[in-house]
């Protein structure tokens, strides 16, 4: 499916979306409400396993908000669909892995739309930072995630400043996973999605949902509820045809077929 403002691919269990607003890629709301409509598809599809988020062309990732809609009259507060703004930030219930595959810039809503991802794999000129403060505004999704994601100081310094990180910086504070060279970018992101699209769904929704449950709980708090019975990602796996397939294969040292049931 392609757009003027999107285009979606599916290759197989792995969905790619790109954000092909030129010159920037910025996101106003008609296009936040598309990439909703499109990552609560691709969450509710069972043949979907994976998702890569990145950028058309090779400056920009995304700058986040357009601020080109917003000198025009569109308000902050416009409605940005299902997810909040970008369908990632707030999208209830994503239990699958998404790759975000920066290309380029990366600063405003377009890095908090980035650390909504689960990977972070960065082109070598890729560049990060939250300029709001510039603006007047506050970035406000990252005024909460980015924190807990890098060292308090650098998101701190970040926030107050708006300055910018390199992706050397980047893949040194913790913020990316890891550095590639801008012609190999969607390579590398395919391939890790295709090692993805091949592993254990159920491992990967239960997983995701105790990391997610857990963020703001003591460790012995989402234990018990584990070991009570309180995750239903967790619950599902463990009745699943898919457990029993594992230990099958482990015992017959091969590798396991794994259905997502």
């Amino acid at each position: 499916m392609t757009s003027s403002n999107l285009k979606e691919e599916r290759r197989g269990g792995v969905l790619e979306v790109t954000l092909n607003r030129p010159k920037a890629n910025a996101i106003d709301a008609a296009t936040s409400r598309e990439m909703g409509e499109i990552f609560t598809r691709f969450r509710d599809d069972p043949e979907l396993r994976v998702a890569i988020i990145t950028g058309a062309g090779e400056k920009f990732f995304c700058p986040g908000w357009d601020l080109k809609a917003a000198s025009a009259g569109e308000n902050p507060d416009a409605d940005y669909g299902k997810g909040g703004f970008g369908g990632l930030q707030e999208l209830r219930g994503l239990n699958k892995p998404v790759i975000a595959a920066v290309n380029g810039i990366c600063c405003g809503g377009g890095l908090e739309l980035a650390i909504s991802a689960d990977i972070i794999l960065a082109a070598d000129h890729a560049s990060f930072a939250l300029p709001e403060i510039r603006s007047g505004t506050v970035a406000d999704a990252a005024s909460i995630k980015l924190p807990k994601r890098i060292p308090y100081h650098i998101a701190m310094e970040m926030l107050l400043t708006g300055r910018w990180l390199d992706a050397e910086e980047a893949a040194r504070w913790g913020l990316i996973n890891r550095i590639v060279p801008r012609g190999q970018l969607m390579d590398q992101a395919r391939a890790m999605a295709d090692e993805l699209a091949a592993g254990p769904p159920l491992v990967f929704a239960a997983l995701k949902e105790i990391v997610r449950e857990a963020e703001d709980m003591k460790f012995q708090d989402v234990l018990n509820r584990i070991n009570g019975s309180q995750f239903e990602t967790v619950e599902r796996l463990y009745r699943s045809e898919d457990q029993k397939e594992g230990a099958r294969a482990f015992a017959e040292k091969r590798d396991p077929v794994w259905k997502g049931r």
